[in-house]
This record gives structure tokens, C-alpha cells and sequence, in this order.
């Protein structure tokens, strides 16, 4: 693991920031940049930041008062390009709770029809808000793989992170899900949860804690799950905003800093994923489209008619990107080590 210095990380205005090094210095540094894209086999989708729920660590700032909402034919330009581009093996939605938007069935319906492996990035409470009653015999039928965020398995530090009775309502989710089939042995059905640290920490080894996981959810609540995945908190919007009420923005930093690996770099998911907006602008992943950085060269998906030759496509990065290689490595699918 490399050892980088994070001592010049400064404040501008209200904004923090770090004079040096960056992190495609790091990565010329270790002799692993610059940073390109691989072949693309995941379209990430994030069709809006309309959410039954505001988390602390949310890096969208998702709410149930956000208008940002996927229109249309936003969807159906996302569908020509899935159609077009015959290496891409998964379709990832995201959002905001990504189900409340009122396209996300279309999305899935049109994916399955295509032969893609689909995934819905889940809260779990969302199956019981008005209009969702069969939501989960929808992904079941569809062969959905949900990944549902659950940063703990007491309620006392759920309900902290994400809002008071979300952990009870999570449990029923689950138990919902596990009667369908997800998460047991030949179903068929995926089931994998999230999570995420409760501060400004890097997550515990994903192995042990899955473990831990699996130990307390099954005989305190009977759940089955298939896969753990351990996620560091980006320092962008809503928790960079809280670290930086804390006073602990640059000591956060200094922790992502000092423990860059540049042995996560090969699998980081950017190299082989593209993320579109809610209004269709395209990104090289969900973090960079939150901090509105560009994909070099290419707007919007109109732009493009397919994703068949992106390979070799230099992917823009940021001081956020610490966060993806510090460590383990984080990823939309967990740790990369």
C-alpha cells in the first residue's frame, strides 16, 4: 500500500479542497495511470434523486423533496443504447430510490427483454410506500438482483444513519424478499446488502464482517442473504457537508490519502462501467456525475450510438477518487481486494 502525504489539504471559501497531490499524480506516482477505461460491460443508470428517505452518507443527496426525475425519453435513449451495444452484460439502476421513478419498470422490462443481467440498488423501505405493493413479485419476476442498503444489523445504528423505524421496515423488506426466494440457496434470486461505515472511517474487512452479518440477521431475524458488500463514504455533498461541520473534512481526507492502494486500480468499476444522469448526460461514474465532472469528449447519450469501442477512453478523476482506492478498495460491488 502506498503512503502518500496529505498534509497540504486546505480550505477555499466554504469549500474544501487539497493543493497536492492529486490523485492522477498518485496514480503516475505508483506507476498504474493514467487511468483508462476497459471494455464497458455496466450501464449505470441513475434516473433520479427522488428518495422516500435522506441519509446522512448519501453522496446524491437523494429526498423526498427532489423534482430531479427521468423523463421519458431519457429511458427509452437508454434502451436504444443497451440495444446497440452487445458487449454490456448489466444494467444497474440507481438513484434516489430508483424504483419510485415512474420509468424504472419500463428500464427493467426492456433489459430483461434484451437478455441483460439487471440490478436495482434497493433502501429497502421503498417496498412499502403507496404504489409499491408489488414491487418485489415485479423484481422476482424479472430476475432482478437487488442490493439493499443496511449499514448495520441493530437498529439503534440503522435508524441513526438513515432515519427512525428504517431498520424495522428493513427487516420486514427482507423477510418480504427472502419469502420470494431471494437470498436462498437455488432460487435463483439475488439478494446482497450494503454497508456503509456510520463515520468518518474506512469499512472493516468485508469478509468478517459479511460473517458477522449473516450470523446476526439469521438467528436473531431468520434472513438469508447472498453477498456483503462493504462501501466507503465518498467525501461529496451531503457527507462531505457533514465532515465539514464536524471538522473532520481534512482528517477524513488524510485517511483516504495515506491509505491509496494502487492495487485496487485495476478493478475500480469506472474501467469498465459508464453512468448516465437523470437528464441524460454521461459520466464515467455515479460519484463523478454528483460533482458534475464530465466525461471527457462526450456530453450526453445522444451523443453516442453505442458503447461497443469505448475501451482506451481516459477516465476523469478527482480527490474523491481516493475514496474508491483507499484500503481494500470500494466499488459498487464491495471491496476490490
Amino acid at each position: 500500500m502506498a503512503t502518500t502525504t496529505a498534509n497540504q489539504l486546505r480550505i477555499v471559501g466554504n469549500v474544501p479542497e487539497i493543493a497536492g497531490p492529486d490523485f492522477d499524480g498518485a496514480l503516475a506516482e505508483t506507476g498504474v495511470g493514467p487511468l483508462l477505461r476497459g471494455q464497458v460491460t455496466t450501464l449505470q443508470v441513475n434516473v433520479g434523486k427522488l428518495c422516500n428517505q435522506a441519509c446522512h452518507h448519501c453522496h446524491v443527496e437523494a429526498g423526498p423533496k427532489r423534482t430531479e426525475i427521468m423523463p421519458r425519453q431519457v429511458a427509452e435513449r437508454v434502451v436504444e443504447v443497451l440495444a446497440a451495444s452487445p458487449q454490456l452484460q448489466t444494467l444497474d439502476i440507481t438513484g434516489g430510490a430508483p424504483e419510485l421513478n415512474p420509468h424504472f419498470r419500463f428500464l427493467v422490462a426492456e433489459a430483461r427483454r434484451l437478455g441483460l443481467h439487471i440490478v436495482d440498488r434497493c433502501n429497502l423501505t421503498v417496498f412499502f410506500e403507496r404504489g409499491q405493493e408489488d414491487l418485489a413479485e415485479f423484481l422476482a419476476a424479472n430476475k432482478v438482483e437487488v442490493i439493499a442498503s443496511l449499514p448495520c444489523y441493530t437498529a439503534e445504528n440503522v435508524d441513526q444513519q438513515r432515519g427512525h423505524g428504517v431498520f424495522e421496515k428493513s427487516i420486514r423488506a427482507l423477510r418480504l424478499l427472502n419469502g420470494l426466494g431471494y437470498g436462498r440457496a437455488g432460487s435463483g434470486l439475488t439478494l446482497n446488502l450494503v454497508y456503509n461505515p456510520l463515520g468518518a472511517s474506512l469499512p472493516p474487512p468485508q469478509e468478517k464482517l459479511e460473517a458477522d452479518y449473516k450470523k446476526e440477521l439469521g438467528e436473531r431475524f431468520g434472513i438469508e442473504f447472498n453477498r456483503l458488500f462493504t462501501i466507503t463514504n465518498m467525501p461529496i455533498q451531503r457527507f462531505a457537508e457533514w465532515l465539514a461541520r464536524q471538522g473532520r473534512y481534512e482528517s477524513y481526507m488524510g485517511l483516504l490519502v495515506n491509505h491509496f492502494n494502487p492495487a485496487t486500480v485495476a478493478d475500480l468499476m469506472c474501467r469498465s462501467l459508464v453512468s448516465v444522469g437523470w437528464h441524460g448526460q454521461l459520466y464515467d461514474c455515479d460519484f463523478n456525475q454528483m460533482l458534475e465532472i464530465g466525461m471527457p469528449g462526450t456530453r450526453t447519450i445522444w451523443d453516442v450510438r453505442s458503447l461497443s469501442d469505448w475501451a482506451g477512453k481516459r477516465i476523469a478523476t478527482g480527490l474523491h477518487c481516493f475514496g474508491c482506492t483507499a484500503g481494500a478498495g470500494s466499488s459498487c460491488g464491495g471491496s476490490l481486494q
